[in-house]
């Protein structure tokens, strides 16, 4: 009981901030308006989730202004005054929690320096580390040396294949 009353104090301060996410130390001023994924008072952006446990944004004198005004007819609020109160609440929108990072290039980057690594050793290797051929590997040396063969008549081709 005592280490579990103890680890639920500690809870706050255990958590670690990731991009987007706001421990309970950070609630401060801000709204807690639900019960927040996996019932924790943070701010998380996500799609499969998107309703938050408390506010983004910290309660100020004109977002307390308009959140009065917001009460009445919604018609009486001005199109800027709606996407302050928006901005308050969240961060981000759906199209812009789903736009494209461009981490894909990053990381089709780093995946293709491993390859070029791969083929600059190779090439490297294979022009510094081997030793020299030797002279019996040249073109004219591998003719003559065929040539020899055939004059020597060496390991010749018998059986029913050989006749023409």
């Amino acid at each position: 009981m005592a280490s579990r009353l103890f680890v639920s104090y500690l809870r706050p301060v255990i958590q670690i901030q990731r991009c987007g996410l706001v421990t309970v130390e950070k609630v401060n001023n801000r709204d807690v308006v639900g019960y927040g994924y996996n019932g924790e008072p943070t701010y998380l952006d996500r799609v499969d989730f998107p309703y938050p446990a408390i506010r983004w944004k910290e309660n100020t004198a004109d977002i307390m202004a308009l959140r009065e005004k917001e009460k009445g007819d919604w018609k009486k609020l001005s199109i800027d005054e709606k996407k302050i109160l928006y901005r308050a609440s969240f961060r981000q929108t759906f199209s812009e929690m789903n736009a494209s990072t461009g981490k894909w290039k990053g990381i089709l980057g780093m995946f293709l320096l491993v390859p070029s690594a791969a083929i600059w050793l190779f090439l490297y290797f294979k022009e510094f580390s081997n030793p020299p051929l030797p002279e019996t590997f040249s073109m004219e040396r591998r003719l003559a040396q065929l040539d020899r063969m055939k004059k020597l008549d060496m390991n010749p081709i018998d059986g029913l294949c050989a006749r023409k």
